[in-house]
């Protein structure tokens, strides 16, 4: 039934009559009208939450919730395979994104997905993380939760990135090699350096602008990488981490167009080798990851990509790339995207329609 408030309001009128507003104060049942986008999610939610076995969290726990109706009408089913450590974090992503309004896509971004990013030690601050420490980024905070746009770091360099991008980030590293505070935020230049490249990643820049940025920070398993010539960069680095590298490389020299490509190319190697033979001792995966990141410091390996790298056009990168992978002289695996921003809503600033 319908709850009606009735308010007269007098209105001088030639025939001295009065006007009535009708108030009406929807409560009807649910089922007896059309849900919104919102409460279709929340009882998409919490039926995904009852199939798993997990009851949800506490907060959504309340009779308004479209979260809380989509678990109980759901409970009595068969629960799927007991979920695992992936799965509950799917769910509880999808809660948190949910809860603030933020765009999910669910297609790609699956508990699988989320079980290749995973990592050990922070890619910022290089801390090691565990339950309690870890938490999931979305890289381009104008973006919603996708694949493609998402990594783990350390509560700590999450709260300090906050909704900064990539120019933002760059004037915070900038701030603190200024001095003569060394820490912002809570982290130091390097912390803010890597920020800033790993938002460089998924931003669009012209290719000039790109292929001046050092590599202080590799590109975390599964995200898109929006510029060609840091592409070939990331693919050139990992090199080095894995043996025969030496080999892989001539045959990479061997695609570059023309000789003084080619020539530019070995000085710049000859730059950035050493630092990396010098740790030859380093046994764990991430402390040679680190040895390669920090060799980007040096302004020797900076100068001498940039005058190889200039040279080339983004679609040259980009073909070197491509090339290179189909050759298998790649360690990591590369996946061409085509639309690399599809499902993160951009249009709506990474918020749910």
């Amino acid at each position: 039934m319908q709850a009606v408030l009735s308010t007269q309001i007098a209105t001088p009128l030639k025939s001295n009559a009065l006007v009535q507003f009708d108030l009406d104060m929807d409560d009807a049942p649910a089922s007896a009208r059309e849900f919104s986008a919102h409460e279709r999610t929340g009882l998409a939610l919490g039926r995904d939450y009852a199939l798993h076995g997990i009851t949800p969290p506490i907060a959504h726990l309340y009779p308004q919730s479209p979260l809380q109706r989509g678990w109980l009408a759901s409970r009595g089913r068969p629960v799927r395979t007991p979920a695992s450590p992936h799965v509950e974090r799917w769910l509880a992503l999808r809660t948190h994104a949910w809860a603030r309004g933020r765009s999910f896509e669910d297609i790609q971004l699956t508990p699988h997905h989320l079980a290749q990013l995973e990592t050990q030690h922070c890619p910022i601050s290089r801390e090691l993380l565990d339950g309690e420490s870890t938490s999931i980024d979305r890289v381009r905070d104008d973006a919603g939760y996708a694949a493609g746009n998402l990594a783990i770091m350390s509560r700590r360099a999450n709260r300090a990135k906050g909704h900064r991008g990539y120019a933002a980030l760059a004037d915070m590293a900038t701030s603190c090699a200024a001095g003569p505070i060394t820490r912002i935020g809570g982290l130091a230049e390097a912390e803010w350096q890597r920020l800033a490249v790993l938002a460089s990643f998924v931003t669009p820049l012209s290719h000039a602008e790109a292929a001046l940025i050092p590599l202080h920070v590799l590109p975390p398993n599964r995200l898109r990488l929006f510029n060609p010539i840091q592409a070939l960069q990331a693919l050139v680095t990992r090199q080095l981490a894995t043996p025969g590298w030496s080999a892989r490389l001539s045959r990479l020299e061997a695609l570059l167009p023309t000789d003084t490509l080619r020539t530019d190319f070995n000085r710049f190697l000859l730059a950035l080798a050493p630092r990396v033979l010098a740790a030859a001792e380093l046994q764990e995966s991430h402390q040679i990851r680190w040895a390669l990141e920090d060799a980007w410091s040096l302004p020797l390996v900076q100068k001498r990509w940039a005058r190889f790298a200039l040279q080339l056009t983004a679609e040259q990168a980009e073909n070197l790339v491509e090339r290179a992978a189909a050759k298998k002289l790649s360690p990591v695996h590369i996946q061409r995207h085509d639309d690399a921003t599809d499902g993160w809503a951009l249009a709506t600033a990474g918020y749910a329609a």
